[in-house]
């Protein structure tokens, strides 16, 4: 990237700056692709100078490049609720722009919590630093807004994008007010992992796959996201919002995209999230009537014990649900989906499991219960594993499965470029391929609001588990009940 920018972090000392932004920029900033001049403003309610802002990450200070790269580092104090920060920060940006002598691009990064959203967008918008800067970017109306001021700022938002379906109508509807379409940048983050980019190529650039890709060849699909950890000091947070929406609503809505989209009618930004977007509208809703049949709902013991967390909170940190999306392609192939909390390990995957046929010619001969499995790694150890059916070594014939595995460590000696590396360097080049598009958000929060709603309604609590285990029985008879397994 050549164009100067400068990036304004609002959040700029939690969790997310601390532990993927800044770093991900420190090694951007390393392997050189960060322009000569470029401006990282902290802004914050903690009273910093910029060198106590450059001191506040311990982690990376002892890296070599680091000093050179903190003189890019400065920082604003202020309340997001208080306008008067946001008027320090248009003198501080003004100064940033005389000294490059141009209208330097703008990206605002809402790095906070989603209660802070609004007043930000109101803020922005009111002092205009929403708009650019100098005489050539007065601000103007509704759809007049010029394509010429529009390329100067850019706002990116983290996920959850609301609370329910209401809620991110409200937010879509406010950074409409605010933002163009293509200045926005909805992040999440999986869809900038290797693998599930690779998925892509995987599918539609390997022939031998397309032919079976669909309800005739394919029995059933599993989704595991699973974590070792619980809480931790994220109870303030996650505590009322849950797995579902924490997880649920995005980064596995873009794990069933990966496997159910068709072929994009190109690979271009709108292409690819068209294609996304129309498996998202066709994933079946769970009615109320169903959601006790089709989810379960679960919490690890002790979990009201963690910090910042209700003495009788009932929110999920475990979900397992079956669903179905309704396309020509794959209409009536379940997924199987489990995400939870302290669980036995880290683990992200998506499991492909085809209709066992061996059994026809080969039942005598101890033909496998499950068979040929695809299964996508996307943490950790990304890769792609395919498990095949072969002869046992031996005079008698017996079958058994054997794996074929392909690792991005062992293959290209590395794991690809990090989630939000290939992130920001998206959101800088302004390429929305790997954004979230409105409409994808309103069909996923349609899915998730209606779980949501039968929970309250028919008074679903979370069913206890115990820590390292697979989250509540009832989650094994989800599936068992249909005659599969967890894998």
């Amino acid at each position: 990237m050549q164009s100067s920018f400068v990036m304004v972090i609002f959040g700029a000392t939690g969790d997310l700056a601390q532990n993927k932004l800044i770093p991900s920029l420190f090694s951007l900033f390393k392997q050189k692709q960060l322009p000569t001049d470029f401006f990282i403003v902290g802004f914050s309610r903690r009273e910093l100078s910029d060198s106590d802002f450059g001191s506040y990450f311990k982690a990376l200070q002892d890296k070599e490049g680091w000093n050179e790269f903190a003189k890019h580092l400065s920082y604003q104090k202020g309340s997001f609720d208080d306008i008067s920060g946001y008027s320090e920060l248009i003198d501080k940006l003004k100064k940033l722009d005389d000294k490059i002598g141009a209208c330097v691009t703008r990206f605002f990064y809402l790095a906070t919590p989603p209660d802070h959203y609004q007043n930000i967008l109101k803020f922005l918008r009111e002092t205009k630093l929403s708009e650019g800067c100098g005489p050539h970017f007065a601000p103007l109306s509704g759809a007049s807004r010029s394509k010429q001021e529009s390329k100067w700022t850019r706002i990116i938002i983290e996920k959850p994008f609301g609370k329910d379906l209401e809620t991110a109508k409200a937010l879509d509807m406010k950074l409409s007010e605010v933002f163009e379409e293509k200045q926005i940048f909805r992040v999440d983050h999986y869809l900038g992992k290797e693998t599930m980019q690779n998925i892509i190529a995987f599918r539609f650039a390997n022939g031998i796959f397309e032919p079976v890709w669909n309800k005739n060849f394919i029995d059933h699909v599993q989704i595991t996201w699973a974590e070792e950890q619980g809480v931790k000091e994220r109870g303030n947070f996650f505590d009322g919002v849950g797995l579902l929406r924490d997880v649920g609503q995005n980064h596995l809505m873009q794990l069933v995209t990966a496997v159910a989209m068709e072929s994009p009618k190109s690979f271009s930004k709108e292409g690819v999230r068209d294609a996304r977007a129309e498996v998202i509208k066709k994933i079946r809703c769970v009615e109320s009537s169903e959601v006790s049949k089709n989810i379960v709902r679960g919490q690890y013991e002790n979990y009201r014990s963690e910090k910042n967390v209700a003495k009788n909170s009932n929110t999920e940190t475990f979900v397992a649900m079956k669903i179905f999306v309704d396309t020509d392609r794959m209409a009536g192939v379940p997924f199987y989906i489990r995400m939870g909390k302290k669980m036995p390990k880290n683990l992200v995957e998506i499991s492909v499991v085809f209709i066992q046929t061996c059994h026809i010619l080969f039942k005598e001969y101890g033909c496998p219960e499950i068979g040929n499995v695809l299964v996508f790694r996307i943490q950790p150890d990304e890769g792609i594993n395919l498990r095949v059916i072969a002869k046992k070594p031996g005079a008698k014939l017996s079958l058994g499965t054997v794996n074929m595995n392909f690792s991005y460590e062992d293959q290209f000696r590395t794991n690809g470029a990090d989630a939000y590396e290939k992130v920001l360097l998206d959101i800088f080049a302004g390429d929305q391929m790997l954004f979230n598009r409105s409409d994808e958000l309103e069909s996923s929060w349609e899915f998730i609001t209606k779980i949501l709603k039968g929970w309250a309604n028919l008074g679903v609590e979370p069913l206890k588990y115990k820590a390292g285990t697979w989250g509540p029985e009832e989650a094994e008879a989800l599936i068992e009940k249909d005659g599969r397994k967890w894998i």
